[in-house]
C-alpha cells in the first residue's frame, strides 16, 4: 500500500491529504500507536547503528515517496525485539489475583499453546530474538527464538501453520481470503500484527494527517546498509509520543529500523530494526511445514464454535445481520464499535467507551464490588485517583498509553497525558 501520498507536503498538510484521510486520522493515529506499542512487535538491533554515510541530500517528501514506492517482497533476516511500556510485572501472585489471566475459560488463552493470538502478545514486553522471511504476499515466516525452543508462524499459500517446539503443539488455519467467520477473524488478527519495520511504518504513516510533521534527521547504517533517518513528530501538545524515527534503506526504500520515543524522555518505548537482512529470494523450503508424528494439532475450525458462542449466535429465526451489535469489536472498524466515541483528532485523539456491567475494573461503579479485595488493592496501587466534574476515577499509566476509568463506568484511553484524559472526561 502507499502509506503517504507522494504529493503531500513535508509537514503533512498539503493538498494530497484528503478529507477521508483526515477523518481516518481522527482515530487511526492512537489506534496505530497503541497497537504497535502494546500488542505487537518492536524490533531493535543487537548492536547500535554504526557510521554516518555520506548520501545524496533528500527531503522528507522525497523519502516518503521512496517508502510508498518500495516494492520489496522478498527478504530474510534476524531481528531483536524490545518493548518498554513501563508496565509492572503481572506474573505470579498478581496474575492470580486478577483471575489468572491467560488461563482457562475467558482468560484469553487458546486451547493450544501454538495459537498465535496468545503467543504473539508475549512480544509486547521484554527482549526477544526473531528470524523473519518473506517471498511475496503468499509466503511469510516469523520465528521467535527462545532458550532451547522455537515458535514459528508460517504462511504458505492457503495454509497458515504455527508451531511451538517447547510443547510440541501446532495450530493450523486455512487462508481462504474470508473474514466473516470466527476462524477467519482469528486469521485476520494474525495478519494485523506488524512483524517488520515496514509494517510498523505503514501503520503510522497511513494514519498521519495535518497533525504531523516530517523531517530528515541525517543518515545512519543499519544491518550494514546505508539509510536515511525520517523523523515524525506530533504537532499537537498533550500527546505522550515524542518522536518516531525510521531508518529507510537508501537503495530499496524499505524501512530497516523503527524507534518510538515518549515525550517524557528516556529509553524508547518501541525500537525496531534488523540486525541482518538479505533482499534475495528465500529458499522455498523455508516455508515448508509438516507436523511430525506425535505433534498435537489444533485446527482453527475447531475453535469456531467457541468463538461464535462468545459473540452470541443468532436465535431461532434470526439472521446474523439482525443484531449488528453482536459483531466482535473491530469487525467494522473503530468507529463502528458499540458504545465507542472518539474525542479530538490526530495524536491527541481519545477513545471513550462505556464499560459493560461487571467489568471488574477499579473505579467502575457497581462493578467494583465484583473484584476480590486483594485484586482491588492491587489495581488501586497501579493507578492514580483523580477528581473532576465527572466525579472520581482512576488513571492507569504506561510510558505511552494512559487510561482513565471513572466511577460511572466509562473508560477514556489514548496516547495522551493524564491531564488530557481528565479534561476530556470533564467535557462530556
Amino acid at each position: 500500500m502507499a502509506p503517504y501520498a507522494a504529493e503531500d507536503s513535508q509537514d503533512g498538510g498539503g493538498a494530497g491529504t484528503g478529507t477521508g484521510r483526515r477523518r481516518a486520522a481522527r482515530y487511526a493515529v492512537p489506534a496505530a500507536v497503541i497497537g504497535v506499542a502494546a500488542a505487537t512487535i518492536g524490533l531493535v538491533p543487537a548492536l547500535a547503528d554504526s557510521g554516518d554515510p555520506d548520501l545524496p541530500k533528500t527531503t522528507a517528501q522525497e523519502l516518503l515517496r521512496k517508502i510508498a514506492a518500495s516494492d520489496t517482497e522478498q527478504l530474510s533476516g534476524t531481528v531483536k525485539i524490545h518493548t518498554d511500556l513501563g508496565l509492572p510485572s503481572l506474573g505470579g501472585g498478581a496474575a492470580g489475583m486478577l483471575g489468572g489471566a491467560g488461563g482457562g475459560e475467558g482468560g484469553g488463552e487458546g486451547p493450544s499453546s501454538a495459537d498465535p493470538k496468545a503467543k504473539l502478545t508475549e512480544l509486547a514486553t521484554g527482549t526477544h530474538t526473531l528470524r523473519v522471511a518473506a517471498d511475496g504476499p503468499d509466503r511469510q515466516k516469523l520465528s521467535i527464538l527462545e532458550d532451547a525452543a522455537e515458535y514459528s508462524v508460517i504462511h504458505n499459500g492457503s495454509d497458515v501453520w504455527a508451531y511451538d517446539s517447547k510443547s510440541n503443539e501446532a495450530y493450523h488455519a486455512k487462508d481462504t481470503g474470508r473474514h466473516d467467520a470466527a476462524g477467519d477473524r482469528a486469521k485476520q488478527r494474525e495478519d494485523e500484527l506488524p512483524a517488520t519495520p515496514k509494517e510498523l511504518t505503514d501503520e503510522i504513516l497511513k494514519a498521519s494527517g495535518d497533525t504531523t510533521s516530517f523531517s530528515v534527521d541525517g543518515t545512519s547504517q543499519v544491518a550494514g546498509r546505508d539509510a536515511y533517518r525520517l523523523q515524525i513528530k506530533p504537532k499537537q501538545s498533550g500527546s505522550t509520543v515524542g518522536a518516531i524515527t525510521i531508518a529507510v534503506d537508501a537503495k530499496t526504500g524499505t524501512p530497516l529500523k523503527f524507534t518510538l520515543t515518549p515525550a517524557s524522555g528516556g529509553a524508547a518505548v518501541v525500537d525496531a530494526g534488523f540486525t541482518s537482512v538479505d533482499f534475495g529470494k528465500p529458499a522455498a523450503s523455508t516455508f515448508d511445514f509438516k507436523p511430525a508424528k506425535g505433534t498435537k494439532v489444533t485446527e482453527a475450525d475447531e475453535l469456531k464454535g467457541k468463538e461464535l458462542k462468545d459473540h452470541e449466535l443468532p436465535g431461532k429465526g434470526e439472521r446474523p445481520g439482525d443484531h449488528p451489535q453482536r459483531a466482535p469489536k473491530g469487525a467494522e472498524g473503530v468507529e463502528g464499535a458499540e458504545g465507542l466515541k472518539v474525542i479530538g483528532e490526530g495524536w491527541t485523539s481519545i477513545a471513550e467507551l462505556k464499560l459493560p456491567e461487571g467489568a471488574g475494573l477499579a473505579g467502575g461503579g457497581a462493578a467494583k464490588g465484583d473484584v476480590p479485595a486483594d485484586a482491588q488493592k492491587f489495581l488501586d496501587s497501579l493507578g492514580d485517583r483523580v477528581k473532576g466534574d465527572f466525579g472520581t476515577g482512576t488513571v492507569y499509566s504506561t510510558r505511552l498509553v494512559n487510561v482513565l476509568i471513572t466511577e460511572d463506568g466509562k473508560a477514556y484511553a489514548g496516547a495522551v497525558t493524564k491531564e488530557a484524559l481528565v479534561k476530556a472526561a470533564e467535557a462530556r
